[in-house]
């Protein structure tokens, strides 16, 4: 992807114009925003804890502008960037949760900061564009939840990212529940259950037999799902059921990257996301597992992260260079009038 300034006709010495960008990546663990130009890149980031509420018409607009406008505003005092004329909201969920973005969230960006060109896009391809730009190959971008993608310069495909009650399979809500699973089966005296993760499990919440009043009602329970999934990590090498988890993780995930991967030539395979934080334990069965699958496929380090991929395709967009294929539900953009 390229980038660019166009020429101003100011006075004075005849500097060029400098294009504003706002890029976004909201996921299951909080939002994460960046300001900046075309020309130079982010030049300033912030963030907040909080994950974007969900609802009866999906991924909530209004919520996301109410946590957007104080970061965005703190950024434009920090940097002096420009105001953004083109905004990248990258979302996890867009795929299924997008009507209302779609709906309301273009003409509120050019109410509140004057963006005039808005791309939303699946939180996978940001962490698409942010590991491997415009080149063919297959991202997992897994955190709380879990979704690859593959690209092959024409059409996007997708595996996963269902949400963590159908689906995400291998991610960090996904490897907590089943820790927790294996603790209360060990609390209960069931087969299958371990007494290291009911120990830490305990430790982390409390006596488990108040956990499901915890965390049921919770709007955050992915996050505090997946927040149980370092644990489970920790006990991966002594604990023959956390690591049974592990690797049963490694095999999800590297079955998705199968099913997105351009079959031919030799396409790049990257990994994005906190999840792989979680170190050897899920990362040596899933090298493993992706060299068995994908023999012609080239592992190679992200180049950035989901946020960056959102500066990446902000900058791309305004200077006319997108580079990756629109697809509806996954890179879309739209006019904020």
């Amino acid at each position: 992807m390229t980038s660019g300034t166009g020429r101003s006709g100011t006075s004075g010495a005849g500097a060029y114009a400098v294009t504003g960008i706002l890029a976004v990546d909201s996921g299951g663990s909080g939002l994460r925003v960046a300001l900046g130009s075309a020309g130079r890149g982010a030049l300033g980031r912030r963030s907040s804890p909080v994950p974007v509420r969900t609802g009866a018409r999906g991924i909530d607009p209004v919520h996301l502008m109410e946590q957007l406008v104080p970061l965005v505003r703190a950024l434009a005092a920090e940097t002096g960037a420009p105001p953004p004329t083109t905004a990248v909201v990258g979302a996890a969920g867009l795929a299924t949760l997008s009507d209302a973005l779609r709906a309301e969230l273009p003409s509120a960006l050019a109410r509140e900061f004057g963006v005039r060109t808005t791309a939303l896009a699946a939180d996978a391809v940001t962490a698409y564009a942010g590991a491997l730009g415009a080149r063919p190959g297959a991202v997992v971008a897994a955190g709380t939840g879990l979704i690859a993608v593959g690209m092959d310069l024409r059409a996007w495909r997708r595996a996963d990212g269902w949400g963590h009650l159908l689906g995400d399979c291998g991610g960090g809500a996904w490897i907590g529940r089943a820790g927790l699973e294996a603790a209360l089966r060990a609390h209960d005296g069931r087969p299958g259950g371990s007494a290291a993760l009911l120990a830490r499990a305990e430790q982390r919440f409390g006596p488990l037999a108040a956990l499901p009043g915890q965390l049921y009602p919770r709007p955050d329970r992915p996050a505090v799902l997946a927040s149980f999934a370092p644990a489970v990590a920790e006990c991966a090498q002594d604990d023959p059921v956390a690591g049974g988890i592990l690797r049963a993780a490694a095999r999800h995930v590297a079955e998705s990257v199968a099913a997105v991967c351009p079959p031919g030539g030799e396409p790049r395979i990257a990994l994005t996301g906190g999840l792989f934080a979680l170190g050897d334990p899920l990362l040596v069965p899933l090298e493993d597992d992706l060299a068995r699958r994908l023999p012609h496929a080239l592992r190679t380090p992200a180049e950035g992260d989901a946020l960056d991929g959102a500066v990446r395709i902000a900058a791309g967009l305004a200077a006319g260079a997108l580079g990756l294929p629109h697809e509806e539900t996954l890179l879309s953009v739209l006019p904020s009038g």
